[in-house]
């Protein structure tokens, strides 16, 4: 028995230390950074999307899919979708690397997160740049359709709604405490923070706004409510003084987006 358990110790200690390898080598470490380089030019088209809602215009989605859709319309856009395909799939693959290598829970469940949200991003990227076409807001709708099919259909989307709630929660306090400089390698400088600080509050409301959606879908039953992103920034344009607060939330976007340049630089990776 014990030399079965040392064989399988064994196997995943050699696992990890294939991980680490692949997550030190030069060229998954430059598509990390191109990664959180591309999730810049995302944020920005995100912020620009924003602002058109907020101003009462605004006919493509203000959502991942919707920054995609602009950018291939735009002549040189096809060329920088398959850079930002390439570079969220190889950040995906750094957070696998992590996943594998880190020992608590608390990153494993981060690095998790991630690589599902940057695998995503990936085949979304992916999509478009092989002149394909998705709706955010479509995939929601169909997510939160099925699960409320489910039993306790109804709990389950709630529950959607309380995790992406905490997850805004999150991002808030991170901008608010600084917690985003233990994931740089050396101080960005002082408007970096600035940036990051804005950026991750902006990002946060606005995903709380996702997370309320969420939640009224549930009590409602209606499966529709649950629109993603840009749902959750329409929703707030009827609010009072909606209108600067959809700006703040561009503003907190485009914030994010100057972050994640620095990132990209300055990035533990």
């Amino acid at each position: 028995m014990s030399s079965s358990g040392d064989r399988l110790g064994g196997g995943s200690d050699s696992a990890k230390r294939t991980a680490a390898r692949a997550g030190d080598h030069p060229v998954v470490e430059w598509g990390a950074r191109l990664g959180y380089g591309a999730s810049g030019v995302l944020h920005l088209l995100l912020a620009y999307l924003t602002a058109q809602i907020a101003l009462g215009g605004g006919s493509q989605e203000a959502s991942q899919s919707g920054a995609l859709a602009t950018l291939a319309e735009e002549s040189a856009g096809q060329v920088l979708l398959w850079v930002i395909a390439v570079g969220f799939a190889l950040l995906a693959l750094w957070q696998l690397t992590e996943l594998i290598t880190r020992h608590e829970a608390s990153d494993k469940a981060k690095a998790g997160a991630k690589l599902v949200l940057y695998g995503a991003l990936a085949w979304t990227s992916f999509t478009f740049a092989s002149g394909g076409r998705t709706s955010t807001n479509k995939q929601t709708k169909e997510f939160t359709a099925t699960l409320m099919e489910a039993p306790g259909g109804r709990v389950l989307v709630g529950l959607v709604g309380v995790a992406i709630i905490g997850i805004a929660a999150y991002h808030v306090d991170k901008g608010w405490r600084k917690r985003f400089l233990q994931d740089l390698q050396e101080h960005p400088g002082r408007g970096v923070v600035l940036a990051a600080r804005v950026g991750y509050i902006g990002k946060g409301i606005a995903l709380a706004a996702v997370g309320i959606l969420f939640i009224t879908a549930a009590i409602q039953h209606r499966a529709g409510k649950a629109t993603g992103l840009d749902g959750g920034l329409r929703s707030m344009r009827d609010l009072p003084a909606g209108t600067v607060i959809l700006l703040g939330i561009a503003l907190g976007l485009a914030a994010y987006g100057v972050y994640s340049f620095a990132r990209a630089r300055y990035a533990r990776v």
